[in-house]
């Protein structure tokens, strides 16, 4: 979905982020208004309000799908940018499911609690299994649900009311992608005689 995305986005968000660009807008200040919007939709998570809250986080994603771009037009990525916007990014999707996680506990649902546990340790370890694997010198953005899909997930869960469905899908697939992240490892180890 990730490819899909950026390939059919890319005309579109290669003319915004130039026009960005040139009235001197920073990737960097991108990247924390999409992080402080994604932030805000916490707030009507915890108070059940899941579309109002949906709308949110899609609106800060424009801001996340966008940075990486609006750099590139300009003077290039920045280590530290490239940086700011993972942490972020991690930040951010941790943040939402902790208001889902404080919901469920206030409303008397502590099966639901753990899930967002389990999912939520899913999500830091697909992007931990990444960043480890790229430094040793590996690309590793291989599995079914990335960020990207992720959020979809998430955001479709919110919108439907589907909250344990989209957990459990979410809790399972991440799990699944870490797996198929150190396969990818191993595989290349395998093939290099490592």
């Amino acid at each position: 979905m990730t490819t899909w995305l950026r390939q059919v986005s890319e005309k579109p968000v290669h003319a915004v982020a130039r026009s960005l660009n040139r009235a001197g807008i920073s990737a960097n200040l991108l990247t924390v208004v999409g992080f402080v919007l994604a932030s805000a939709a916490v707030i009507p998570v915890v108070q059940g309000r899941f579309v109002v809250g949906a709308v949110i986080y899609c609106f800060a994603a424009l801001f996340d799908g966008i940075d990486g771009a609006v750099a590139r037009a300009g003077a290039g990525e920045s280590r530290f940018g490239a940086l700011l916007d993972s942490t972020l990014d991690r930040y951010s999707e941790g943040i939402l499911l902790t208001g889902l996680g404080y919901y469920f506990a206030k409303s008397g649902q502590p099966a639901a609690v753990v899930l967002v546990f389990v999912t939520l340790l899913g999500s830091v370890m697909v992007s931990y299994v990444r960043a480890r694997s790229e430094g040793l010198g590996l690309d590793n953005k291989v599995g079914i649900l990335t960020r990207v899909e992720r959020s979809v997930v998430l955001v479709l869960a919110l919108l439907t009311g589907w909250l344990i469905w989209g957990l459990a899908i979410m809790a399972v697939l991440t799990h699944f992608t870490v797996f198929q992240r150190v396969w990818h490892v191993y595989s290349a180890g395998r093939r290099d005689g490592r």
